[in-house]
């Protein structure tokens, strides 16, 4: 499956979901944090979407499989 272009905002609203937290924000990149102490950063540059090869590094440091992405990329 192909995955979805998604901004930076949507990423965001898509591991809130999987339970991860805003810790903080350095200029355009947001860091979350889950229950489980892993972290991921976000760059979120207003409505451009979120290149496909960090969109994977995120899924991979938040343990997200790409069929759960696109799920919960659909719910959003």
């Amino acid at each position: 499956m192909k995955l979805p272009l998604v901004s930076g905002k949507k990423m965001i609203k898509v591991l809130s979901l999987k339970g991860f937290q805003v810790v903080r924000q350095r200029s355009s990149h947001v860091q979350m944090k889950d229950s489980k102490g892993r972290f991921v950063t976000v760059p979120v540059h207003g409505e451009k979407p979120v290149s496909t090869g960090i969109t994977l590094k995120i899924l991979r440091g938040a343990e997200i499989s790409r069929e759960e992405f696109i799920e919960l990329e659909r719910k959003v």
